[in-house]
């Protein structure tokens, strides 16, 4: 059974950068067929896809976030990051790591999500 951990403060200033880590369990983030993605949903509104990094270690990005978000692994830990700069009360969030299964063109596996709240 796959399971991700998102990780990270659940407060940060404005203007500073916000930075989550999901750590899996039960599969390897190296392993064919699979995206690990951050996902968030703002209060009151619907889910929104951050970005991708691949089984290669390629990335992908949203275009409304490409140019504030970053996203890197550490295969020896099995943990895949997130790291938004710059963000403002809008970013305020719960944020949701994600597996992406190409055979099924869907998600399969998600973490429970952290509340991540921008305010000073």
């Amino acid at each position: 059974q796959v399971q991700l951990q998102e990780s990270g403060p659940g407060l940060v200033k404005p203007s500073q950068t916000l930075s989550l880590t999901c750590t899996v369990s039960g599969g390897s983030i190296r392993t064919n067929y699979y995206a690990w993605s951050w996902i968030r949903q703002p209060p009151g509104k619907g889910l929104e896809w951050m970005g991708d990094i691949l089984y290669n270690g390629n990335t992908y990005y949203s275009p409304f976030l490409e140019s504030r978000t970053s996203i890197s692994r550490d295969t020896s830990l099995n943990q895949f990051s997130l790291h938004l700069s710059s963000v403002t009360p809008e970013d305020t969030a719960v944020y949701y790591c994600a597996r992406f299964y190409y055979d099924y063109e869907s998600y399969d596996y998600w973490g429970q999500g952290t509340q991540v709240t921008v305010s000073s």
